[in-house]
């Protein structure tokens, strides 16, 4: 008698921090919901053709502008760290240096392994080093 309560109160205290890590994960899908527009990328200001960055929390996906091409991907998130996968975008060459941007948002976006959001600024962090990769991302009134 004493296993079969021992395996109940084992269950019941697996499900309690399931429970607890949806709600902290879904916390942080709400929490990055909406629309931003770059900064900066590797320590560079983007003040001309700013990337941008929508996170659409129900389906778990990113899409916006890189200051050339459409963009579209999914996202995982998991308490403070973040990750991009499948990201696709449409192929039109623009000049220099809006490639170059649009190439380095890319990078950073494959790149990302952690994230912080203060005061609406969103910073994504490398998952190598921890560095700073896109600094200040602003949140602006999302468009969905």
């Amino acid at each position: 008698m004493k296993n079969f309560i021992t395996i109940v109160v084992a269950a019941l205290l697996i499900s309690a921090c399931d429970g607890t890590k949806k709600t902290i994960d879904g916390a942080g899908n709400v929490h990055l919901s909406g629309a931003y527009r770059i900064s900066s990328i590797s320590n560079k200001t983007v003040l001309e053709n700013a990337p941008t960055l929508n996170f659409i929390e129900l389906e778990k996906s990113i899409r916006g502008n890189t200051g050339c091409n459409d963009f579209f991907g999914n996202y995982t998130i998991d308490h403070s760290t973040l990750s991009f996968n499948g990201i696709g975008s449409t192929d039109m060459a623009c000049e220099q240096p809006i490639m170059d941007i649009e190439n380095a948002f890319l990078q950073a976006l494959q790149k990302t392994g952690s994230y912080d959001i203060e005061n609406s600024v969103l910073t994504l962090y490398s998952k190598n080093d921890r560095s700073i990769i896109l600094v200040a991302i602003k949140k602006t009134a999302s468009k969905d």
